[in-house]
Order: C-alpha cells, then structure tokens, then sequence
C-alpha cells in the first residue's frame, strides 16, 4: 500500500475541515482516508483545548495531568500479574485507564509532556504488556462480558491510536489481533442479545478503533453500516421510540445510562466519520438529532437528568443525577458541531440554560474540578456567547408512554412520574446495583420547586427508606434485596399504563401491580398548571400486612405544620386523626379534599453514601402517608400537590372545595373536572361514563374549553389494543374544527360523539382534535 505525500495530508486536511467526502480508490488513498479519521480521532481529545493550553483554568489542569502521566510512566514495573504494583491483572478498568491517561497527555498541548516520544513509547509498551498477559488473543474471556468486548478494547484501542507512530508492527498487530479474537466482524452481524442500543455504538466504536489501527476498509464499512439498527426508530425492546422513549435492557428506561453512552458515542462517531467514505446518512443522523429534543431534553431539569431514566444507576454516587445532565450536556454540544445549523442554535442555548440554572452543582465550575477540559471549553464558549440566549425551562407535558414516564412543567416547579407496566419493569438490579429500588415503579412522584435541584441528589438513595417513595401505593411485605428477576426483567401484568396529553395538561394513570405481591391499585394523576391531583381507587391486598400510600418523602428537615399546627416531635408518628391540609415550610402544601387520615414522621436516616462517598450517611426526612390498612379490599384516597405553595395559599385551596371536582375514583373510572381551566380529564378502566363523557372501552381522555370559544379532546389508547373507540361528550357541538387522521367520524348536534380507529398502532400516544362548542 502506497503511503500518503505531505502534500494528499494538506488536501485531506482541508476537505475534512469543509466537510468535503475525502476521494478513495484501491491502493494508497485508503492510508488517506486512515489518516483523517486518526487525525479526527485524537482531535475529540485535543481541539477543544487547542489554542488554550496556556489559559486559566486549561493552563494548570495540563500541566497536572501531565505530571500525573509522568508518574504513571515512572513507576511502570512489568511483570507477570501486573503493570503497577498494587495494580493486579485483570485489572480490567484501572490499568486501560491509566494508559489511555498517558496517551492524552502525549497528545494534549501544554502537559509538560507534549510529542514526548518517551511517553508514548512507555504506552505502547504497556499497550503490549497487558495484551499479552490478560487482553490476549485466544484467552478465555471470564465475567463479566462487557469488559473484554467494549470497556478493556474500547479504552486500549483509544490509546494506540492516540499514540500510532510510536507502535511497532509486531506491538499494533498483537492488539488487534486480540481485538479480533474477543470482537471478530460477525459480533455486528445480527442486531439482537447485547448487539444493541448503546452496546452496539460501543462495539461499532471499537470495531472502526480497530480498522483504523490496521488502516482495514472492511472494518470501517462495518462500524458505519452497523450502527443503522441503532439510528432508526424502534417499536419494541431496545431503541429510540418515536415517543422519546429510550429502552435498554429490554424493560428499562435508560436516557440517563445507556441512552447517554449511545448519545456520546454516536455524537463521537458522526464527527469522525464526517465528510469520509463511511459518514453515516443524513436521515440516519436525522433520528439521533430529533432524539435530542424528544429523549433527552425531556429528562433534564436544570442541568440534571431525571433519575426516573437512569436505571440501576441512580445511587451509585451522590450528585449522578447532576453528573448524568453534564455529560448530556457536553455531547450534545460536540453533536451540536456537525449539526444543522438550526439544530446547532438551539441546543446550544437551551444548554446554556441549563448551566445556567445548575446551582447545586453548577456545570462549568464542575467541568473544570473534574478535569473535563473538552466540555470546559465548549460550555465556556457558548456561555461567554452574548449572542446565544439561554433558552428557559420549557412549559407544558411531555408524556413517553412506551417507557411508562411522564414528565410535566409549570412555572417554578416540575415533576416526573416513573409507572411500571408490561412492558416496563418496576426496576433494575444487576451487578450488585439498586438491590432495593423495588417500588420505583408503583408511581414514584419526583417534583422539584425552585432551589430544590438536590432533593434526589444530595444521598437520596442511600438514605430514603424504599418502602416510602414519594407518590406510591406499596404493600409493607418485607421483601429482600434484588426481589425479582434481574436486569429490569420486573414486568407487571398490567397493560392500561400511560395517559392522554394534549401537551399543556395530562391525564395520566396506572393499573398497578405490586412487585412479589398480591396488592393491586388504580392510580391517576391530573397534571395542572400549580398542583397534580392524585387519586387511588381499588386498593386491594391479601399480603397480610399494611398497604400505604405515600404522599411524600422529602429529603429535608424544613418545618412542617398540618392544619395550621406546627409538628414539631422527632422519630415519632405524629397525627393518626383527620387532615386537610398539610405544608412543608420552603417546599410546598399537601391538600386532602373533605380530609383524611394522614400519618406524618419526622427521622433522620443513616445509610451507606455510595460507592464513591467516604463512609455513612445521614439525612432528615419528611414523611407523609395514608395507611389503608392490612388487607383492603376496596381503599381509595384523593390529595392535591401543590409545588411551590405557600402556606396561606395551601389553606386557601384546601378552603376552596369546589376548585376541583372529582367525578369518579373507582376500580372502573377515575375522573375530575376543574371549571377555573375549564379542564375533565378521565381515566377509563372500563367502558363507562363519569361526568360528562362517556367511553366504549379502556381510555384516557382530556376534554378543554378553551378561552377563545373552541375545545379540545384529547384521546389514548394506554392499553395498545384498540381497533375502535367511541367518545361521547353530552355537550352541545356545532362543529369540528380540526380532526385527526384517526379520527374516522365525529357526529356534532346536542352531543359529540367522535369514533376513532386503529388506536392500537399509535403506541399509546394521543390524538386531539379540536371544536366548536354551542355557546354557553
């Protein structure tokens, strides 16, 4: 193979910077091609800070990891269990991480170590050393899979590649033919087992990390061509849904674990692979964009990503939820750079709202502690941008039926809502991981008010007691770590699970199914503009212990008064009377319609802080919850969130009864109405009527009148299975003003009676039409 002149590297160079398609033919311009995609690859390491290395913060973060590299370097001592003492093989993160620590530092301006040939000859020595005594072709691969297909290959192949001038044939031939033996080409040939979501845009990273270590077209049409089940929507198990869903693991919402390494790693791939033979299609590149704003935006608030989308990875450390919403954050603005323009403006200021709004971990002062110089010099750079506004927090619901989350926000505060269905499990276990994270999905309500960024962050999950999650209905059986079968495989059986939006307000509910229990529940929420209105109906158990409901479970120690009267007593249940109202100095009120038996506990709870906190934990909690008792048989409760409030504005709704109505809370219907936003919202269980509207089998439906003379009714299928519907609203209609391509007949007159068809195949998301009611 004819190697590459000085002058093809300038004109590559220049049409990659343009985005040109770099010429390829048989013979030399392959090395060509190579040669742009090892230069684009050490660029995602070092152009960020290029021009900068001699600025503060960069200045004095170089020069550490350089110093760091040196020691690496230094105290290397090969032998047959390890690279450094202290450090025995496998090994399988600590010591690919140091290597590729060193290579950085070999290619990053300003370490004190820059094109130091020395230091890239020690990576490559120890590149060669851990191949051959652990990373070995023909070695038996033992554990954990993903550590010989993607974590150990992934980190080695970063490194050689960072350092390729300086490896020897025999040393680069060795690493890929271990790479071969653990990840051969057929490991991309079917899209199935753990070939999928972000696993397979890790395996499609090493594969082309490997062709370009042995300039091997083939490969690198692989890695490109095998990413297309990834970058196309997905019906069923693990993908992106055109909802905004994210599914790994086949049952488990995941935009804040897998779904980020596939956004990083997709975001990484499209800036390599740009403008060269293997540059993935535009529409392929299309879904990733919409998933940004239809996956991942929905899950951030204030810079951190929602736990409700994070898997069994939610208590690994204190603050994950505000580290998930940074590295979001951060490839969303390297995707942003090859990007359309359009594209490339609004993300970059709706991140730059979320940094922003971050104050509990703010994003740059992070970026910079934690030695993440690329994000550092992104974010500074569109922060420093007067030109680019930093977009607020959106408005409205965004309801993702086919993950079971729902999330809503209104001024000053938002909330998130994490359901389990049949397809979606309670929760996720594995590896030792949220071993007690079973009731996460019995309709966990997550709200924050403002300057409560950290009520979820701050050792949440190391201290809450998880049989009172705020928001839901569990039965009190003890059950033990990991119940249930592992990696999210924790289904119900209960498929009416979902909602209707119409993207302002949302009717959401639950049939619900306890985990490893006989309780069963109806649960709904009306999501408004200042409160959700919770209702339970059918509450029935045979476990022999109590069922509760939780109204809420506040990480905080702030004042609590009930009715007026402060409570005051630690450690001791307070309250087993009537209420009908409840507030949280600082957080919010509790409003109970018509009153009822609410059990208040003040405690401070201990519990181990992670695996990366330095011994235990405690925290002060909050408790709120209504007991129905051992057994039920037919419990219901009613009460009203009210995020934000103040105490006089929580005792004046619990003083306004007609604020709302409720129309029905039954194992067969759950539906209210609120005549100030002229909004019915019904969660049909079963074919019936409640209120006004009448349904002819299981839906969700949200009727509103709205200011300017029309209405809008909106419709779901939660359930997936509906060939028809009919929905009669017994109000006079004069007209239809816009209808819906599954709407196939709507008859106006003294009522409305609208038939919608093929319900099933929209995949539980809603259908609104809009009209014209007779006037009042």
């Amino acid at each position: 193979m004819r190697g590459y002149t000085r002058r093809s590297l300038l004109v590559l160079g220049g049409a990659a910077a343009a985005g040109a398609v770099v010429p390829v033919a048989a013979g030399g311009l392959w090395g060509d091609a190579f040669a742009v995609l090892r230069r684009r690859w050490t660029a995602l390491t070092t152009d960020p800070v290029s021009g900068q290395a001699t600025l503060p913060p960069y200045r004095e973060r170089l020069a550490e990891l350089g110093r760091e590299a040196a020691r690496h370097r230094d105290t290397m001592a090969p032998g047959p269990t390890s690279l450094w003492p202290g450090m025995p093989y496998p090994s399988f993160n600590a010591t690919p991480a140091r290597l590729r620590s060193m290579a950085r530092a070999y290619v990053l301006p300003g370490t004190g170590l820059t094109g130091d040939p020395g230091l890239a000859s020690a990576v490559a020595a120890g590149l060669d050393h851990y191949r051959r005594h652990v990373y070995a072709a023909g070695a038996e691969a033992r554990g954990n899979w993903w550590n010989w297909q993607i974590g150990v290959p992934k980190a080695l192949l970063d490194a050689a590649v960072l350092v390729a001038p300086h490896l020897t044939s025999r040393q680069a031939d060795g690493l890929r033919d271990a790479v071969d033996h653990f990840v051969p080409p057929r490991r991309l040939y079917d899209y199935s087992g753990n070939s999928t979501g972000a696993n397979r845009v890790d395996l499609c990273t090493v594969m082309l990390l490997r062709a370009v270590l042995g300039a091997d077209p083939d490969r690198a049409a692989l890695a490109a061509s095998a990413l297309s089940p990834v970058l196309r929507y997905v019906e069923e198990g693990d993908g992106f849904y055109r909802d905004g869903s994210f599914i790994q693991h086949t049952y488990v919402p995941y935009q804040g674990g897998y779904g980020l390494v596939a956004l990083a790693g997709l975001a990484a791939l499209f800036a390599v692979l740009r403008g060269t033979p293997w540059e993935i299609p535009e529409h392929e590149r299309r879904v990733l964009h919409d998933s940004v704003d239809g996956s991942f935006a929905p899950v951030i608030h204030d810079g951190f990503c929602m736990d409700l989308a994070g898997g069994r990875g939610v208590g690994r450390r204190p603050y994950g939820d505000h580290r998930r919403g940074r590295m979001i954050a951060a490839s969303i603005l390297l995707l942003a750079e090859t990007a359309p323009a359009a594209d490339r403006e609004r993300w970059r200021a709706m991140v730059k709202g979320w940094a922003a709004r971050d104050t509990a971990r703010p994003m740059l002062g992070t970026a910079e502690a934690e030695g993440d110089l690329g994000f550092h010099a992104r974010l500074a750079a569109v922060t420093a941008d007067e030109r680019i506004p930093a977009a607020p927090e959106p408005a409205g619901h965004r309801l993702l039926p086919m993950s079971a989350r729902a999330v809503h926000r209104a001024q000053g505060w938002c909330a998130g809502l994490s359901m389990a269905s049949y397809r979606v499990g309670h929760y996720e276990h594995g590896n030792g991981e949220n071993l007690r994270g079973w009731h996460t999905g019995s309709g966990m309500l997550y709200w924050w008010a403002e300057g409560h960024g950290d009520q979820y962050s701050d050792s949440f999950w190391a201290t809450v007691d998880p049989y009172r999650l705020p928001g839901t209905t569990v039965s009190t059986k003890r059950l033990p770590d990991g119940a249930g079968a592992g990696w999210g495989d924790t289904c119900p059986p209960g498929r009416w699970v979902g909602g209707a939006s119409d993207g302002a307000y949302a009717a959401v509910g639950q049939h619900l199914n306890g985990l490893d229990s006989t309780m069963e529940a109806f649960k709904s929420w009306f999501f408004l503009d200042d409160a959700v209105l919770c209702l339970g109906a059918g509450i029935r158990s045979e476990d022999g212990v109590p069922v509760e409901t939780v109204v809420d479970n506040r990480r905080t120690g702030a004042p609590l008064a009930v009715d007026g009267t402060r409570v005051v007593a630690d450690d001791l249940p307070v309250g087993t009377g009537v209420a009908r109202w409840a507030h949280l100095d600082g957080h919010g009120g509790y409003v109970l319609p018509g009153g009822g038996p609410l059990r208040v506990l003040r405690e401070r709870r201990a519990g181990a802080g992670g695996a990366d906190a330095a011994g235990a934990v405690a925290r002060d909690y909050v408790t709120l919850w209504l007991d129905h008792g051992a057994d039920p048989r037919d419990a219901a409760y009613v009460y009203l969130l009210l995020p934000g409030a103040t105490q006089e504005r929580t005792r004046a709704r619990a003083a306004d009864p007609g604020w709302a109505r409720v129309l029905a809370n039954t194992s067969r219907a759950q539906g209210v109405h609120v005549p100030s936003l002229g909004l019915t919202g019904v969660n049909f269980w079963h074919p019936g009527t409640a209120g006004p509207l009448t349904a002819s089998a299981p839906c969700a439906v949200l009727l509103r009148e709205l200011p300017d003379g029309t209405a809008t009714l909106t419709v779901a299928d939660p359930r997936c299975d509906l060939d028809e519907l009919t929905v009669t609203w017994r109000r006079p209609v004069t007209a239809l003003v816009q209808g819906h391509p599954l709407l196939t007949r709507a008859t106006t007159g003294p009522a409305l009676t609208a038939r919608f068809d093929g319900l099933a195949g929209h995949l539980g998301a809603s259908c609104t039409i809009t009209l014209r009611p007779a006037s009042a």
